[in-house]
């Protein structure tokens, strides 16, 4: 059997090479650089036959190419004989081509045998000062730049490497910013190990503009701080629960918490609707203690943990948006394609789930307030074409429904009365579907308004020193056109 020995070089000094892969290369016959650009290389000991894989980096495209051909071609030369693999820094730190490795190997029956070396991370932590211990992430920048969020936990410092070029240090850059502020302080770190090292200290949104990137920069990005990650809340709200914590947290049921929901949900909205994105950003912490309180309770019970919360979701928003993550497959042309195509693959998830039939209108909660249920109704009828031709038959049914409220009263049933009524409030409901109004936003600005115009009648009767039963209906609405004319 024979053995691929992939041995670390260290970060580039010589002095920074171990005895063990010293002796390693002084025996091998045939050793594989995976490039010449290390500065060690010209210092390794004399007699093996060296061959560099940087003209494979010259002729393709794509890193997976160039790793495969690697690959490749260290099995084909193990199945002669003995060979070694030597690779900058550690064999197991910011080296794709070890894992491929290692996995082709096991395949063809060759051994592996690793001799470690020091990797870029330990002269980086030396340059910063910090104990790699104590929280500290590691990334591929090669990862990041094709996210849209960075995966770090920003109450923990991040050491992210390979940003060899100012094209990565850019991608890199937009996706830390969504994040991390632009003038936030990081350190681009050049040449980590090595006599020519360099540190930059450097807003984030300005590291690619740095003249000095290339193979042996790496960026840090220091602690965010001032309890600003999620884990940091789900330590804080379970902390409540424990039971050293507070009394009525630990008092609290999924049931209990029904009505803070609701309440947190429409404090956020108002302050949407008073365009007040420092409210808001409150408002959402609020709201969002409720959804990791329920999962903490949730936990506590037995029930679910919150890495179930977001698997569920993930994948969700995953599968309902082929368009996004399958282009090949799916395509859409608009928002309403893409509503369309929601509806579609929702239905599908419960057909598949339990096999008989549910209503398209099941999904609706009905606990949502009743103008919401039946704005809700209306839109997912009408998708499928049980909707009016025009907006007259709209009208028509109001007329006609009105015209049954009358009849009822007038009859004083008062089941019948309260039937009727709710069947005009469904389709005036309808009518402001037609209209593009959301009918629950429109009722909450009558009744803002409706409360700015009696404040103002109430001002007004104080003001005259007398009571509300000292005025006439006629008197009154004086007031209210008067607080109208005011533009309130």
């Amino acid at each position: 059997m024979t053995t691929i020995t992939i041995i670390g070089l260290g970060p580039g000094d010589i002095d920074d090479l171990s005895r063990k892969a010293w002796r390693a290369l002084e025996q091998a016959k045939t050793v594989y650089l995976r490039t010449n650009q290390h500065g060690c290389v010209p210092c390794l000991p004399k007699g093996a036959e060296y061959r560099s894989f940087d003209d494979v980096y010259n002729a393709n495209d794509t890193f997976e190419t160039v790793y495969d051909t690697i690959v490749d071609t260290l099995i084909t030369a193990a199945k002669a004989g003995d060979i070694a693999y030597a690779v900058p820094g550690d064999p197991f730190v910011g080296e794709a081509t070890t894992q491929k490795l290692i996995s082709r190997a096991k395949a063809e029956n060759i051994t592996i045998q690793v001799i470690n070396g020091i990797s870029y991370i330990e002269p980086m932590l030396q340059l910063i000062g910090y104990d790699a211990q104590n929280g500290l992430q590691i990334l591929d920048g090669l990862d990041l730049v094709t996210m849209h969020h960075p995966p770090i936990n920003p109450d923990y410092p991040a050491i992210i490497g390979q940003i060899y070029n100012r094209l990565v240090a850019s991608d890199v850059k937009l996706t830390l910013m969504n994040q991390y502020p632009d003038e936030f302080q990081v350190m681009l770190i050049h040449g980590a190990g090595t006599s020519a090292v360099h540190v930059e200290k450097i807003p984030l949104h300005q590291i690619d503009h740095s003249e000095r990137i290339g193979i042996t920069t790496s960026l840090y990005v220091p602690a965010l701080g001032n309890m600003s990650s999620f884990e940091q809340f789900q330590e804080i709200v379970a902390h409540l629960r424990a039971p050293e914590g507070c009394p009525w947290d630990r008092k609290q049921t999924h049931k209990t918490l029904i009505k803070y929901l609701l309440e947190e949900a429409y404090e956020a909205i108002q302050a949407i609707e008073d365009d007040d994105p420092q409210e808001l950003a409150k408002e959402l912490g609020d709201l969002l203690l409720q959804v990791v309180l329920h999962t903490q309770i949730a936990i506590d019970d037995g029930e679910f943990y919150m890495t179930d919360v977001l698997r569920h979701i993930n994948a969700k928003m995953i599968r309902r948006h082929p368009h996004v993550w399958k282009p090949d497959e799916v395509s859409v042309d608009s928002a309403e394609q893409v509503v369309t195509n929601w509806e579609a693959i929702k239905a599908k998830e419960k057909a598949d789930a339990n096999g008989q039939f549910e209503s398209m209108l099941a999904g609706v909660p009905k606990s949502m307030p009743a103008l919401m249920v039946a704005t809700q109704y209306q839109d997912r009828m009408a998708r499928v074409g049980f909707d009016w031709s025009d907006v007259s038959g709209v009208v028509d049914k109001i007329r006609e429904e009105l015209d049954e409220v009358l009849q009822a009263q007038q009859a004083g049933d008062a089941a019948h009365l309260q039937e009727e009524v709710g069947d005009l409030f469904f389709v005036m409901v309808n009518w402001a579907r037609w209209m593009k109004i959301d009918p629950e936003l429109a009722l909450k600005k009558a009744n803002e308004k409706v409360f700015r115009r009696f404040e103002y009648v109430e001002k007004c009767v104080a003001q005259s020193g007398k009571p509300f039963t000292a005025f006439t209906l006629q008197e009154l609405d004086e007031f209210w056109n008067a607080g109208k004319q005011l533009g309130l």
